[in-house]
């Protein structure tokens, strides 16, 4: 029997989780809502926070998942990528937590846990699988990936962004609307009111798999100054289609690497995770795509798709599995 412990401070929310034989018994997450009136995180608020939150969300994850602290079998948490301030918080605790128990501790990174959350399972209730090797299309706020994943422990990225993540894109693009943070779901929400094709913005032609997004996010910075100029009411009087066109454009561009990714790899196991993976439109468009060229989809449930540590808990289950633990000198790091 094995019991892991996940714990998930990378950015602005605070989250444990417990993890049986695979099987989610519990995650428990709080939210940062101070970032919202600074239209971002603010890093120092950010990691004050955690040590506020670290200690009650712990306890209550163990409390949820009806188990003893002295029953865990390893404590896994995010090493990186992510702000140092909060993912300090993270690993000082596991290093306590786990040097009291006297446990292994198990370094996890960030974005493989996103891929990763694919494999959680819940009590009473076991989700779709993808089968190895699948192509994961990692999307979130400062990452965009192209993944072929081999197994557990072996990941292959073929395509990246240079610049911006589309995650970015939405939110820097949000905020010149003066819509609210964060931007993605923002815009989500309002493209289902407007027409995907009542503006044409720039995409960036990269070589490869590669993704750009700082141009797009320029045309649309551009489009908007030369409207206004001669409406000065042109965003609120567009805001629908603006947010439905925008929404369009990062979702073809999104697409367009992700097919010629499955044509390349042969690969027709297909899934997609990160924040933006929660994306209304992505989501159709992928699962269109998906009934087109015959690949078999996997969609992450949306309470998998953000920061979250039932997917640092299942990333840690494999590690242990496969005895990769690491020592309590380990370190935090912003890049992996």
């Amino acid at each position: 029997m094995a019991i892991i412990l996940g714990i998930e401070s990378s950015c602005d929310d605070t989250s444990a989780a417990i993890i049986k034989d695979g099987i989610l018994l519990s995650n428990i997450i709080a939210n940062q809502s101070v970032h919202e009136f600074y239209g971002g995180v603010i890093p120092e608020l950010a990691s004050r926070a955690h040590q506020q939150n670290i200690i009650p969300v712990v306890s209550m994850a163990i409390k949820t998942a009806k188990i003893k602290k002295n029953e865990i079998s390893a404590i896994a948490f995010t090493r990186g990528p992510g702000l140092m301030g909060s993912l300090l918080v993270g690993v000082s605790f596991a290093k306590g937590f786990a040097r009291a128990l006297n446990i292994p501790m198990i370094e996890v990174n960030h974005l493989q846990g996103h891929i990763l959350a694919h494999f959680l399972d819940e009590k009473d209730k076991k989700n779709p699988h993808p089968e190895f090797p699948f192509l994961c299309l990692l999307v979130s706020g400062g990452h965009t990936q192209l993944v072929v994943v081999k197994d557990y422990m072996n990941f292959e990225i073929i395509g990246k962004t240079i610049d911006d993540a589309a995650g970015e894109a939405f939110d820097k693009c949000a905020k010149v609307m003066g819509l609210s943070y964060p931007g993605g779901p923002v815009i989500d929400k309002l493209a289902k009111e407007g027409n995907a094709g009542a503006f044409a913005f720039a995409h960036p032609v990269v070589g490869g798999l590669d993704y750009s997004f700082s141009g797009l996010k320029t045309s649309f910075l551009y489009f908007l100054r030369d409207r206004i100029a001669e409406n000065p009411d042109f965003i609120e009087k567009n805001k629908t289609d603006l947010c439905a066109s925008l929404q369009n454009a990062i979702i073809r561009i999104l697409l367009k690497n992700l097919v010629k990714a499955s044509e390349l790899t042969k690969i027709k196991e297909i899934a997609i995770s990160g924040g933006v993976s929660a994306n209304s439109g992505l989501r159709s468009a992928v699962a269109d795509e998906g009934q087109i060229r015959n690949w078999n989809v996997y969609l992450p449930q949306l309470k998998f798709t953000t920061d979250n540590a039932a997917m640092i808990a299942i990333t840690g289950y494999f590690k242990y599995l496969n005895s990769k633990t690491c020592g309590y000198d380990t370190v935090p790091v912003t890049r992996m």
